[in-house]
């Protein structure tokens, strides 16, 4: 059963579910998904996504260009508090609505249909890129590993051979169900904790120089183009902005996770101040080891951060790192593949994409939306296509994740601060705080949305456009063709009746 009429007041409960299989029925959905998932790893998946090791190392050498030292550090410290603030009052919003619909199914519920429907495409759009653009940077890692020990040429047909490889892999893992996953991002948070402290304390020790503190922290470099220190100094916040996404993923994990009301709530917060003082650390200690600025910013690797360790520890020790690195890269977008899987399996539940009765088929062996699985590669590896014509076009898919990602964020939060005491919260709440955080929220990523969009380096060229607000405007003119077309299917449900009895049954068993 669809929902036709918007909601006179959101419902959530008050105080802690006695059960979250109930408190699911009562959002309106029966159970399907696996609940196999801990607290910790709930945290992990979102912690994995996350991954410093992956974002920080990937956009490191923007950083270099765009401000420099001094914005990468002084940068990330703001940025990550900003965040914080965001990660806060969309946890308590997802404390209230724990279903792997996350962020489209709190907007419909809080502010109506076409609220949850556009925060939907944005979230899948955003997703669906985040997993092209983390299992490509893998790619160009891997070909730069591969350099630096072989001397493979990574052209861009090799790195797209790389990059299907990688999807292939990450599909894999994923049918084999829930508590491998969960098992795999446990591990993954060992591993970047462990990698971090491993590159810094390498760092460190190995190399005979280091810059100073003076150079870290206050080393203005602008390579961007643009005269105004000011501008150059916000676009260079976006190295933080770009890395610290995907946290979402404990909410989309939320059906599959005990006591998911307080667990992925705190599984949101937990992740971005964890990756808060790890990505510190790391940008830190790459800074304090740089050998030559210049010769870093335009290393034969293709990839600064390989210079740096290639400078400071030799080719064994460089080797060994980036293997370090590669490795968290997989683990990130093995996890980044399992959030998006369980956004499609969930849009498709309430009838929004199309093919939807596919999409949302769930293995009754593993409890694992398999076919959301498949497309969920399938269409990350059609959005990095392009990539083997114009290096451009992995900054445009970058663009695709988070300019669909950081918006959909804001949203549910925008409309939890509208509905006032029509929104009752779940058993994690901030209290009095819930207004001024989730105010602080919204502004940020009205602010990061508008940095997301301005040009990045001067003169404005096809190969040097910012796409971020070309993928922004194609994914709200699909969104709304498509609305015409799905308006009277999609919707989320309003009881426990979803669907009739013998839809739920066939859908728990795998056959629609």
């Amino acid at each position: 059963m669809s929902r036709t009429s918007e909601p006179s007041a959101p419902s959530a409960p008050s105080g802690p579910p006695h059960d979250e299989e109930q408190r699911l029925r009562e959002l309106g959905y029966r159970p399907v998904l696996a609940r196999r998932m801990g607290g910790f790893g709930n945290f992990a998946i979102s912690f994995s996504v996350i991954s410093v090791l992956s974002g920080c190392m990937t956009l490191y050498g923007f950083g270099m260009g765009a401000g420099g030292p001094a914005v990468m550090l002084w940068g990330w410290a703001g940025v990550g508090l900003f965040v914080l603030c965001v990660g806060l009052a969309l946890a308590e919003v997802t404390s209230a609505y724990p279903t792997s619909g996350a962020l489209y199914y709190m907007a419909d519920r809080l502010g109506g249909r076409r609220w949850g429907w556009y925060t939907g495409w944005l979230n899948l759009l955003g997703l669906l890129g985040a997993i092209a653009g983390i299992d490509y940077g893998a790619a160009l890692f891997t070909g730069a590993f591969a350099n630096l020990r072989w001397g493979f040429e990574p052209t861009p047909g090799k790195t797209m051979l790389i990059f299907v490889a990688i999807l292939m892999l990450h599909a894999v893992l994923n049918l084999f169900g829930v508590r491998l996953v969960s098992l795999l991002n446990s591990v993954s948070v060992w591993w970047h904790l462990g990698g971090v402290a491993l590159i810094v304390g390498a760092l460190a020790i190995v190399p005979d120089h280091h810059q100073s503190a003076s150079f870290v922290f206050t080393r203005f470099v602008n390579e961007t183009g643009w005269s105004n220190p000011v501008y150059v100094a916000a676009i260079g916040l976006l190295l933080a902005q770009y890395t610290f996404s995907g946290y979402d993923a404990s909410a989309h994990l939320s059906e599959e996770t005990s006591n998911a009301s307080v667990s992925a709530a705190r599984g949101i917060v937990r992740s971005i101040w964890v990756s808060w003082i790890a990505g510190f650390a790391l940008l830190a200690g790459l800074t304090f080891a740089i050998q030559d600025y210049g010769a870093t910013r335009g290393s034969a690797t293709g990839v600064p951060p390989a210079q740096i360790l290639l400078d400071g520890l030799g080719t064994d020790g460089a080797c060994a790192l980036l293997l370090v690195v590669i490795v968290a890269q997989l683990f990130c977008g093995n996890a980044e593949v399992a959030a998006a899987s369980r956004m499609v399996f969930a849009f498709s539940r309430d009838k929004a994409l199309p093919g939807s009765a596919l999409w949302r088929r769930v293995s009754g062996r593993t409890q694992t939306p398999v076919a959301a699985v498949w497309l969920s590669v399938t269409v990350a590896c059609v959005l990095a296509l392009p990539s083997l014509y114009s290096a451009t076009a992995y900054g445009a898919v970058t663009a695709i994740n988070v300019i669909g990602i950081t918006p959909a964020y804001a949203i549910p939060v925008y409309l939890r601060l509208r509905a006032g005491d029509r929104f009752r919260p779940g058993p994690w709440t901030l209290g009095r705080w819930s207004r001024p955080i989730g105010w602080i929220a919204v502004v940020w990523v009205a602010v990061v949305t508008v940095l997301f969009c301005l040009p990045q380096s001067s003169p404005v060229t096809v190969d040097s456009m910012n796409y971020a607000s070309v993928a922004l405007a194609v994914v709200l003119v699909l969104a709304s063709v498509w609305w015409y077309v799905a308006r009277r299917s999609y919707g989320t449900p309003t009881t426990a009746a979803y669907g009739t009895d013998r839809e739920q049954a066939e859908l728990a068993e795998g056959i629609v």
